[in-house]
């Protein structure tokens, strides 16, 4: 069976299966939710995070392409890793948990061992390989650089702090499909120490009932949506500056609404026949094009490198 030094295997499961759900459900902490923990995840928040842990109703996942391909393609990119490092071998893996924090749990896309010299000889893995796909490229910078987004480090770090591989991990990703990058992530035990720290004292505040505040997430508006259940026909008092605050909202709103919709009529004038919005190497928006005509514009953002 595949060791690791502080890690215990829970089992091989189904990514969405109901046991891949229960190994990751209750008071635990897993690789993909530790950024929504300090606030650096572009799809969860805290404030959803804790609901989701407290067993309180949380919007259903919902897939995308994105997510069917990013799946798909993960063997690809893990194939072509192995390529490029013939004395490591990438092996699927299973779920973790920390030998003594069991709320410490982790699901590494690959764990790298050294090349055996023959099929009788098992080797143990000295590091982790978390694979990625990126329809922009957004956020990742040169290959071999620390410039990828913060929340795979996040990710990856947790990773080697569960399974005890402080080796420097390794991060590869497919970006548009054919730009192939690799990345390496250093292991540091300070920020490990962050991370710990920020996940207990989530986890206490979901233990205590201790609610975080509403912030600006969407994950956390949509959350805040599915709680009530069914609609009474009633007046329900709210404090002034509650309302004042909505409103003002509203406002600004209508007028950055106002506003984006020139700034978009400025860059499509700008770009014409065009594709791409960009200033020096840095992509700020793409046309895109329906029957011949101009049907959005789009912008690039983080999401976009997920």
């Amino acid at each position: 069976m595949t060791a690791a030094p502080s890690g215990v295997l829970l089992g091989h499961f189904t990514p969405g299966s109901p046991e891949w759900e229960e190994a990751r459900a209750g008071l635990t902490v897993t690789a993909t939710e530790i950024a929504a923990v300090v606030g650096l995840s572009p799809w969860q928040s805290r404030f959803s995070l804790w609901h989701k842990k407290a067993g309180l109703p949380v919007p259903p996942f919902v897939g995308s392409p994105a997510v069917e391909w990013g799946n798909r393609l993960e063997d690809a990119v893990a194939a072509k890793f192995a390529d490029e490092h013939p004395g490591l071998l990438p092996c699927p893996t299973g779920t973790w948990r920390h030998a003594e924090r069991a709320w410490q749990v982790a699901t590494p896309d690959r764990l790298l061992h050294p090349a055996p010299e023959d099929v009788f000889t098992s080797t143990e893995p000295v590091s982790i390989l978390e694979v990625k796909t990126s329809p922009q490229g957004d956020g990742w910078g040169p290959p071999g650089t620390d410039e990828f987004p913060v929340h795979y480090r996040c990710q990856i770090l947790w990773q080697q702090d569960t399974l005890g591989l402080t080796a420097p991990a390794h991060l590869a990703v497919l970006i548009g499909g054919y730009d192939y990058r690799e990345y390496v992530v250093e292991y540091d035990p300070a920020d490990a120490q962050i991370l710990r720290h920020a996940a207990a004292q989530f986890l206490n505040t979901v233990e205590s009932g201790e609610r975080p505040p509403i912030d600006g997430a969407d994950a956390t508006y949509q959350t805040i949506r599915v709680q009530p259940d069914g609609l009474d026909d009633t007046d329900v008092q709210i404090p002034a500056e509650d309302a004042a605050r909505y409103e003002q909202a509203q406002r600004a709103a209508k007028a950055a609404t106002e506003e984006l919709t020139a700034a978009k009529g400025v860059l499509l004038d700008h770009i014409g026949t065009g594709k791409r919005a960009v200033v020096g190497e840095r992509r700020i928006a793409y046309r895109t094009v329906r029957d011949g005509r101009t049907h959005s514009l789009q912008p690039y953002t983080q999401k976009d490198a997920a």
